[in-house]
């Protein structure tokens, strides 16, 4: 079942401006906030060493010196970017509806995530993988199938079963949603749980949504 959004529903319920959660996803692994750390450290004081060295010679100095500052706080403003990069893709759909359904099937994948080389005890390199398991739900209503919903698996994943009840937001650029665009991070009411790899939704605004909307 599909029950369209009213205008603006839409925009209250994937903000422009990154939250919480959304921060924290977009922080990334321990290699990815690494990575930030060392552009970060390493940006910075590059830039703020050349702007003490250009600050009383040339109009450059204070530029380099507010580049520096951008640099050491890209370990804030970075997840904050792509957040809001994130969500400004889903905001621009012209179509926006609420979807109920149910899981109609599930299984379990494992991801390679990262691969790196490391020696072993007889000093010759070998391939090392970091993998993880991902559960992947497939939706479907009255209508038939509509997608999958894939995201890393918890514990608390092992309570999901065929045929319970998921809400989320489908999103189109068709107003008659024949062609699916996007869909987001979903809410299991019966388990009061939220799943997905990135969380879009402003959780308490949707779950309050779909109270009023789908009685």
């Amino acid at each position: 079942m599909l029950i369209p959004l009213k205008p603006g529903e839409l925009t209250r319920l994937i903000p422009a401006v990154a939250t919480g959660p959304q921060f924290n996803a977009c922080s990334g692994s321990p290699r990815k906030l690494l990575q930030r750390f060392f552009i970060s450290v390493i940006g910075g004081v590059i830039s703020l060493l050349v702007s003490q060295t250009l600050l009383f010679s040339s109009q450059a100095g204070p530029i380099m010196l507010v580049t520096g500052f951008v640099f050491l706080l890209y370990m804030l403003w970075g997840p904050i970017l792509e957040a809001g990069r994130r969500n400004a893709i889903l905001r621009k759909y012209p179509a926006a509806a609420i979807f109920e359904g149910q899981v109609g099937d599930f299984y379990t994948t494992e991801v390679v995530e990262n691969r790196r080389e490391q020696a072993d005890k007889g000093g010759r390199l070998e391939l090392v993988e970091n993998r993880r398991t991902w559960l992947t739900l497939e939706l479907e209503d009255e209508e038939g199938y509509l997608g999958k919903l894939r995201f890393p698996m918890d514990k608390k994943h092992q309570l999901i079963r065929r045929g319970q009840v998921v809400r989320l937001l489908v999103l189109s650029e068709r107003r008659d949603f024949s062609r699916i665009g996007a869909i987001t991070d979903a809410w299991l009411p019966q388990l009061k749980l939220w799943v997905g790899e990135y969380p879009f939704l402003l959780k308490p605004a949707f779950e309050e949504l779909c109270l009023r909307r789908l009685r």
